[in-house]
């Protein structure tokens, strides 16, 4: 029998609040100067007391409620004891018995994965190891910050569902505004408890670590199902252990032995008061009316509502910028069919119209922006209007520019964001439009390769894409392709 490998996720979410868990320290990932976000409270000095930050409670019920979770009641905060050098207090605050959220799920490739709990705490600090070979050094500015940790059932049964879970509750998050969730800055951390079983019972666990990004996450998860699987296929035992994951490497690597549960000791903050969920503070109609359209409801809009392929709803919906960008556009093309701009107008075009505005959004202009050392993540600081990017789609359908007359229009309107007629006027790239004009140079394109009409009239096809080319290069681009290869057939038949 083939090994079966199971995965659970525990995944940490710093929220995205103006202040700490507890404090009024400002939270900002991105402080470069160590120790500055710093107090009393969240140092954990003798005689401070914490204070709930509702607005953190308000979020984590967000996600909760967003990823299909019953919420409770009535929960509280409890002291998780253990000891670190970037823990101040010498314990965590956090919740344990009554997590916020639990039971929830979320839906990838067809497949739920269900969500056991979606609790609330405080993040430790950052030590930073490599500055000196004697000691390490402490950043307490993260100490405090606001965390959500997101624990899975073991439902997942490869790396590739791995990152999937991960790209699709990122992305959520990031919808809700709770949290950018960006793995590099340490915003979103994942840990993986993988095991290879060949029967319904569940192998010996092992934890992943240290993971930073859903690539990294993928590569790890599928280097240990295969580790473990040779251990098993050996004959020996695999170690309940918590291991690293070494990216130059390609490999995971041992960090500690499990040989007993840790006794963190819970009790309940007796600093902080019980919370009920459904007061004055956090109110749960509220909350839930707040809820934005989720990456999932968009994609099967998008579906419905534009015909596109899946592949351009994935760039779409995972870039919400981009896919708000695009909906502009589409709003602008229905302006431009209503007023008859079209040379064939009616509701059949639009979805044509909206094919094309798709290709050239994604695809050409990604192709610039790759030039240009960008990226589609920045399509907030494109110069194109989203009024005269409809104007260069319609101009396109209606064939007032050729295809490479399109991509130097593209390139000239992401330059400078002016008006696609203007640059038409100023680069002379108007389609040829005149069939007088165009058969002038079809003879001449005829009369200077006369080889290559010997070779079409004896019936070599490529022969007549060859001439269309030198057609084209002819009119520098202007002519149609289609109407070139018309003409050129038609004169060398008569």
């Amino acid at each position: 029998m083939e090994y079966r490998p199971t995965i659970g996720l525990e995944i940490h979410v710093e929220l995205n609040t103006k202040t700490k868990m507890f404090c009024g320290c400002k939270n900002e990932p991105d402080e470069n100067h160590p120790n500055t976000n710093i107090c009393p409270v969240c140092m954990g000095h003798p005689g401070t007391l914490p204070n709930i930050n509702f607005e953190a409670l308000k979020k984590i019920v967000l996600a909760g409620l967003a990823l299909n979770c019953e919420i409770a009641e009535n929960t509280f905060f409890e002291r998780k004891n253990y000891f670190y050098p970037d823990l101040p207090k010498g314990y965590q605050i956090s919740q344990f018995q009554s997590p916020t959220c639990a039971n929830g799920f979320l839906e990838i490739f067809g497949k739920r994965i269900r969500i056991r709990r979606i609790h609330l705490e405080e993040d430790a600090g950052k030590l930073m190891h490599d500055q000196n070979e004697c000691h390490s050094l402490v950043d307490y500015n993260r100490a405090g910050v606001p965390l959500m940790e997101l624990v899975t059932e073991p439902d997942l049964n490869s790396g590739d569902e791995v990152k999937e879970f991960g790209e699709q509750l990122q992305l959520i998050l990031r919808y809700l505004g709770v949290s950018d969730a960006n793995m590099e800055k340490g915003q979103m951390r994942v840990e993986a408890n993988i095991s290879v079983s060949q029967t319904e019972e569940l192998g010996t666990k092992v934890e992943v670590k240290n993971i930073n990004s859903l690539r990294f996450a993928r590569q790890a998860i599928d280097y240990e199902v295969k580790r473990q699987t040779e251990v098993l296929e050996s004959g020996q035992k695999v170690s309940h252990e918590t291991r690293g994951w070494d990216e130059k490497k390609q490999a995971t690597f041992l960090m500690r032995s499990k040989e007993e549960s840790h006794d963190y000791r819970y009790f309940p903050e007796p600093d902080l008061p019980p919370i009920k969920t459904n007061d004055s503070e956090i109110n749960l109609d509220k909350i839930r009316a707040s809820i934005p359209e989720l990456p999932s409801q968009k994609t099967n809009r998008f579906r419905d509502q534009y015909g596109l392929p899946d592949s351009d709803i994935r760039v779409l919906v995972f870039n919400r910028e981009l896919g708000g960008y695009f909906e502009e556009i589409i709003s602008e093309l229905k302006t431009w069919e209503n007023i008859g701009y079209l040379t064939n107008p009616g509701p059949e075009q639009l979805p044509k119209l909206i094919k094309l505005c798709a290709n050239y959004r994604i695809t050409e202009l990604q192709k610039i922006m790759t030039l240009q050392k960008n990226n589609l993540s920045e399509i907030g600081n494109i110069k194109i209007s989203p009024k005269n990017f409809a104007d260069f789609i319609v101009r396109i359908f209606n064939k007032e520019i050729s295809s490479s007359g399109a991509q130097t229009l593209l390139k000239q309107m992401f330059e400078t964001g002016d008006e696609p007629k203007n640059i038409i006027e100023q680069k002379g790239l108007s389609q040829i439009s005149n069939t007088e004009e165009l058969i002038a140079d079809i003879r001449r394109v005829i009369a200077e390769n006369k080889k290559s009409v010997d070779d079409y009239k004896n019936g070599k096809q490529s022969a007549l894409q060859f001439l269309v080319g030198k057609a084209m290069a002819k009119t520098k681009g202007r002519a149609n392709p289609q109407i070139a290869k018309q003409l050129l057939e038609q004169e060398m038949n008569i």
